[in-house]
């Protein structure tokens, strides 16, 4: 159920440390209004749909299926939310759940950890975020990656977002940072809408630049020891990424010098791989990249409007950052082409895909239960059986 896609023996050696352990589950909240602009996700049938996925999810993955939601999951084209994916994991095998705001623009129905960021204006303003608030997102991600590392010494964290735009925002930071994902992206689209991401990228990689050279850039307080990078990985998140990608990047570096981490996602999650190596190398912090894989599933892995595995393995080839390296890529198997329920045969026609760490949870109940397609997806369609009722 479980197959590896990049740096297969380290990818296999990860799983064998893990096998048989419970991870602890994180859920990084987030919003850029990216999402508004039409078309580019469907992740909700319309902008204002959008608005409150993230906090419909979050309320469906800590609760379950609720007769009276504060936010109900939003339309979509086709599909049914990933949500339903990881709830039914977390819920049937018990897993600590951590959920943590970075940046909403709206208030949650739910306990959740508040990081003290806040929503990202569109990517293509080139000004996304205040550096102040990147750098504060920063250190609390390396405060909680710490804090729940300690938790999980013998066992791994997984460290999923929920951030509707992000794979446009993760092709931003991919190619801010050197690396060549035009084309390689994936979306929640049944075929990924390349050009309209790229015309964004472009428009906000553009006047970030335009700032650079006619401003005097805010001074860092983190000091980089390396003057030689194109781009200050930092000032690149506040330019045109969203508030989840920093954090779970602090989180991932903290969390892999004490335990395993999986980077709950795919195109979001390698963008937050390529920026925390980044990090890591711009301003000298320790941490274990053997530690550390990413986990999505097969309809993220072998989605053929993108190139999600080439994508993987250009993380490795960095010339900005010498030390870079390649995950492994690791997915989940999961197939819904014999389900009751077409919301999730949608999947195998390339609809949703992935998201609030659907294919790690996956991964998860196979590795640590042996769970096979037969329990995934009874518990899978269960929960969607649930829902259905009380609509």
């Amino acid at each position: 159920m479980i197959n590896i896609y990049t740096e297969k023996e380290q990818g296999e050696a990860w799983l064998e440390k893990y096998r048989g352990h419970l991870p602890l589950f994180t859920c990084v909240l987030g919003f850029t209004e990216t999402a508004l602009i039409p078309g580019i996700s469907a992740a909700g049938l319309t902008p204002e749909d959008r608005k409150y996925t993230a906090c419909a999810d979050a309320e469906f993955l800590y609760y379950g299926a609720n007769p009276k939601p504060q936010y109900s999951l939003p339309p979509l084209t086709a599909g049914a939310s990933p949500v339903l994916i990881s709830r039914a994991v977390v819920e049937l095998l018990n897993i600590p759940l951590y959920l943590f705001n970075a940046g909403l623009s709206q208030t949650l129905s739910l306990p959740a950890i508040n990081l003290g960021g806040c929503p990202a204006q569109c990517l293509s303003t080139g000004a996304a975020m205040d550096l102040t608030i990147v750098h504060r997102l920063f250190q609390q991600g390396l405060l909680w990656g710490d804090r729940l590392a300690t938790q999980t010494r013998e066992s791994y964290l997984i460290l999923s977002e929920c951030v509707v735009g992000g794979t446009t925002t993760a092709l931003a930071i991919l190619t801010g940072l050197g690396i060549d994902a035009i084309g390689k992206v994936n979306s929640s689209h049944p075929i990924c809408n390349h050009e309209q991401k790229w015309q964004v990228v472009q428009q906000g990689l553009q006047k970030m630049h335009q700032k650079n050279q006619g401003d005097k850039v805010e001074k860092n307080p983190l000091s980089p020891h390396s003057s030689n990078s194109a781009v200050d990985p930092l000032e690149l998140a506040a330019a045109v990424g969203d508030p989840m990608q920093v954090v779970v990047a602090g989180m991932a570096i903290a969390a892999s010098r004490r335990c395993g981490v999986m980077l709950a996602g795919g195109t979001q999650m390698l963008a937050v791989y390529a920026l925390m190596s980044a990090i890591a190398e711009t301003y000298d912090l320790f941490w274990q990249p053997a530690a550390v894989v990413v986990g999505t599933t097969r309809w993220v892995a072998e989605d053929p409007t993108g190139d999600t595995v080439n994508l993987a393995l250009s993380l490795g080839k960095n010339s900005q950052y010498p030390s870079s390296s390649t995950p492994p890529l690791l997915a989940t198997q999961l197939s819904f082409a014999h389900s009751a329920y077409p919301q999730l045969r949608a999947y195998e026609h390339g609809f949703v895909k992935e998201g609030v760490g659907a294919g790690a949870a996956c991964i998860a109940a196979s590795l640590s239960h042996d769970w096979q397609q037969s329990e995934l997806l009874l518990a899978i369609e269960t929960q969607l059986k649930k829902l259905s009722q009380i609509i």
